[in-house]
């Protein structure tokens, strides 16, 4: 069978992307192949297309590290044809070849059933972004935070991961305060539920400070850097802070003074490996009671032929909300 796909190509002269057709034939082997009805654009995609090794050494090859369709065919007899199914994470889209062709085939444990009460269009305007934001709430309520903690910081606010997670903190009774370059969103995150909006120069201040004020009953952080750090000495006694990103530094000026003194709590946050029963887990509290109807207000529907363009504004930090890949 023939589909349309991204591929990007490597030459002497760098890395070009184009829009073909590609053959079934050409997936890599697996247990289970699925017609992609959506995907949607990360920042890791945009690495990928544009050759970053960190996330993809081996080209041609086709993104999309998030996929959500229709089982054509299984080997394994957990799926079956006309499953409505979703792909995030492992090696999707990174050296295999991902969502941003009409076709994937997959291991059978890469795959979780959609749950009742999302859509496929739903799951991606999630996608690996809305799920990691998910996975972020999750992991700092088990560690204790409530509404009652506090105010919650969520950085890159405007970015995948953190307008979901100003969207869900709000839904869940959170007070938010959304940080943001974009002086241009405010709208936006007031009307996502951020109840405080301040600027990058905001939250970096104080850097050089061993200690900061004790502001935050929780955070969110998406940028890494500095202002992770920040938010981590302005924690309140006990309370965490949950890292999933680094588009601004992979590295913090840190110090052990606020662990220490304030028993605070820096905790990882991955949705790549993360097996596959927490993964449907968090997929199935995103169904039901995390639901988020207004997930409208994030999307920015993306084809084939505009994806690219898009690729450079995700590069270039001028995405907002979501990006949704429809395929014809």
């Amino acid at each position: 069978m023939s589909f349309k796909a991204m591929l990007v190509e490597k030459s002497d002269d760098g890395f070009s992307r184009k829009i073909t057709t590609r053959e079934t034939d050409e997936l890599p082997p697996g247990d289970v192949l699925i017609q992609v009805a959506y995907s949607s654009l990360n920042y890791k995609d945009a690495l990928s297309a544009t050759g970053n090794p960190g996330v993809t050494r081996n080209y041609p090859h086709t993104p999309g590290i998030d996929a959500a369709g229709t089982v054509i065919s299984s080997s394994d007899n957990t799926f079956g044809a006309g499953d409505e199914v979703i792909v995030i994470g492992f090696d999707l889209g990174m050296n295999t070849s991902g969502g941003f062709g009409q076709q994937i085939r997959v291991p059978a444990d890469w795959v979780v059933a959609l749950p009742q009460g999302l859509d496929l269009q739903q799951s991606m305007v999630l996608g690996t972004a809305g799920f990691t934001a998910a996975l972020c709430v999750h992991k700092l309520e088990a560690a204790g935070m409530t509404p009652d903690s506090g105010p919650v910081l969520v950085t890159g606010a405007t970015g995948g991961v953190g307008s979901v997670a100003v969207m869900l903190l709000a839904k869940l009774g959170y007070e938010v305060t959304a940080v943001t370059g974009k002086a241009e969103q405010h709208d936006f995150l007031r009307q996502l539920g951020a109840s405080t909006i301040i600027g990058r120069d905001e939250a970096r201040a104080g850097a050089d400070r061993p200690m900061l004020k004790e502001t935050w009953g929780g955070a969110v952080d998406t940028v890494g850097g500095e202002i992770l750090f920040n938010a981590v000495k302005g924690l309140k006694y006990g309370c965490s802070l949950a890292a999933c990103g680094l588009v601004d530094s992979p590295a913090i000026p840190a110090s052990v003074l606020p662990f220490i003194l304030r028993n605070v709590n820096l905790l990882g946050v991955d949705s790549v490996q993360l097996p596959l029963a927490q993964k449907q887990r968090i997929w199935q509290k995103l169904a039901t009671e995390w639901q988020l109807p207004e997930l409208d207000a994030l999307k920015r529907t993306l084809t084939l032929d505009s994806l690219s363009d898009a690729i450079d504004e995700i590069l270039q930090g001028r995405m907002v909300g979501r990006g949704l890949l429809v395929h014809d």
